[in-house]
């Protein structure tokens, strides 16, 4: 992709909304921002100059669902990456260093997607059209403030994050710090600067057959 004329995008009322869906605790209206803005996405992607399109709400098998996904096109090899997205504010741990329903649920939905896959295998051919895949668990929750506060909590998701990459709710404030610093790195969400639907999946992985033989 050629660097263009980067879209104009109304960052401050992204910044405002961002802040509203944190300080309401919505879960919700914090799926909708994202969804129309994939430049917040911005630190999670590997492969910004190759970057492919981000879709939203796809499900697995009927009884699961992965809010966004997509391909990173990496040197070493592709994979296809899964984010699930749980409210902006929680209580990650209990006072007597149990998980909390909240952190508990977050890695209960992507453990689900772990163990479906590995279930049923002949769902990768069926969603993704291959067989061999290679997947990048992402779960994003609570803030870095709350992740840093005691030794314990570092340390739970230093050892966590051998399997699923757990990532803070600032990933997103720092996409929108970043573009304002610097517009012209953003050139690569331009072509698709909103997420597509699962709809839009299935005919972007029959279109383009290099998908068919990755991993």
């Amino acid at each position: 992709m050629k660097k263009g004329k980067i879209m104009t995008w109304d960052i401050e009322e992204v910044e405002r909304n961002l802040e509203k869906a944190f300080d309401e605790n919505s879960e919700q209206k914090l799926l909708d921002l994202l969804k129309k803005n994939t430049f917040l996405f911005y630190e999670l992607v590997e492969r910004k100059y190759t970057m492919q399109p981000i879709f939203h709400e796809v499900e697995f098998g009927n009884k699961y669902r992965c809010d966004f996904l997509w391909l990173s096109d990496r040197s070493d090899y592709p994979q296809w990456v899964l984010v699930e997205i749980e409210k902006p504010q929680g209580t990650l741990f209990n006072q007597n260093k149990s998980v909390s329903n909240y952190l508990k649920k977050g890695i209960e939905q992507v453990d689900n997607w772990r163990r479906y896959f590995a279930q049923y295998p002949s769902e990768k051919e069926r969603i993704f059209k291959a067989k061999n895949l290679k997947f990048r668990y992402i779960l994003i929750i609570g803030n870095k403030e709350e992740w840093e506060k005691t030794e314990f909590s570092k340390n739970w998701r230093a050892y966590n994050d051998e399997k699923i990459e757990i990532r803070t709710m600032d990933v997103f404030k720092r996409a929108i710090e970043n573009f304002k610093k610097n517009p012209k790195e953003f050139f690569c969400f331009e072509e698709n600067p909103i997420t597509k639907n699962s709809k839009e999946l299935e005919e972007y992985i029959e279109k383009n057959s290099f998908t068919r033989f990755l991993g």
